[in-house]
């Protein structure tokens, strides 16, 4: 008896990224709109996976509530996943959006945008970065943007954010793809 295997390439995620080539960044196919111009990462996903799991339970328990007859209880739980709903989603959609109109630093809450024309400098850098937006500060690489016409510089990414923490190879494609949106406009 022959077993043969059938090559499943549909239902790996990256079947069409393997297809670029190796060093080369993702093409920008739509300048004009806001774009993120790398994946989430493994724990930034997981987290919202975690999450919306919760609001999972949430929901089920505001029916249990919402049967035994209190409306009110199953209203405020109902509130409560509405919400850690638009916390997931705001975990999700943090990070750095180009256009070429600008870059957009999404945080979780609040959003910077500022136009190519205010950017003098978007550069890689070794210095101190944060370990997963916690106090504890390790050795690493950052994405930094230093504002035109003076101002402080900013740390867009790091190598040890959710989205790249063990994953050097995402932050040089992304770090690229950044300074390759920065790089024509000025």
């Amino acid at each position: 008896m022959v077993i043969q295997t059938v090559p499943l390439s549909f239902l790996t995620a990256d079947s069409s990224h393997d297809e670029q080539p190796d060093g080369d960044v993702l093409p920008h196919p739509y300048p004009d709109q806001w774009t993120r111009p790398y994946r989430p990462g493994p724990y930034r996903v997981a987290a919202a996976a975690l999450l919306l799991m919760l609001a999972s339970y949430l929901l089920f328990a505001s029916l249990i509530v919402g049967l035994s007859g209190e409306l009110h209880g199953a209203g405020v739980i109902v509130a409560a996943t509405a919400g850690v709903i638009a916390f997931t989603l705001r975990i999700l959609r943090t990070g750095v959006w180009v256009s070429a109109d600008g870059l957009r630093h999404v945080r979780l809450l609040y959003t910077t945008t500022l136009p190519w024309a205010r950017i003098q400098e978007v550069r890689t850098s070794q210095q101190p970065v944060r370990w997963l937006g916690l106090p504890r500060t390790v050795q690493g690489q950052a994405l930094v943007l230093t504002p035109a016409h003076g101002g402080e510089t900013r740390v867009l990414l790091t190598d040890h954010n959710a989205d790249f923490l063990g994953r050097v190879e995402a932050f040089d494609m992304a770090a690229d793809a950044i300074e390759d949106w920065a790089d024509p406009a000025r």
